[in-house]
């Protein structure tokens, strides 16, 4: 079983950037995908970035395109995000998750870390 880890969450003013980076523990496995999910108080979980580990397909939710960008380390099962032109309805508690092979959805996840961004 493989663990996740996510680091690099923080304070931030409007405009400004930060990098999600999810670390990989324990029994490496196959990955499908990975990806970064959020959750803001109140509101249901939700995918914010997904990255295809053969080809490195990738798909974002619309509220993010042009401003995040999710990449991969293959070596490490390592994931990044590299968040820009960070606004207040950004803030929530960032996920990492990971598919593996012959597996029908995210199926290993980290604990979160908190993004807050001010006005």
């Amino acid at each position: 079983q493989v663990q996740l880890a996510e680091s690099g969450g923080g304070l931030v003013q409007a405009g400004g950037s930060l990098r999600l980076s999810c670390a990989a523990s324990g029994r490496t496995v196959t990955n499908l995908a990975m990806g970064w999910f959020r959750q803001a108080p109140g509101q249901e979980r939700e995918i914010v970035a997904r990255i295809r580990w053969s080809g490195g397909e990738t798909y974002y939710t619309d509220s993010v395109k042009g401003r995040f960008a999710i990449s991969r380390a293959r070596v490490g099962n390592t994931v990044y995000l590299q968040m820009n032109n960070l606004i207040p309805e950004d803030t929530a508690v960032y996920y990492c998750a990971l598919q593996r092979v012959g597996a029908d959805r995210f199926d290993v996840w980290g604990q979160g870390t908190q993004v807050t961004v001010s006005s």
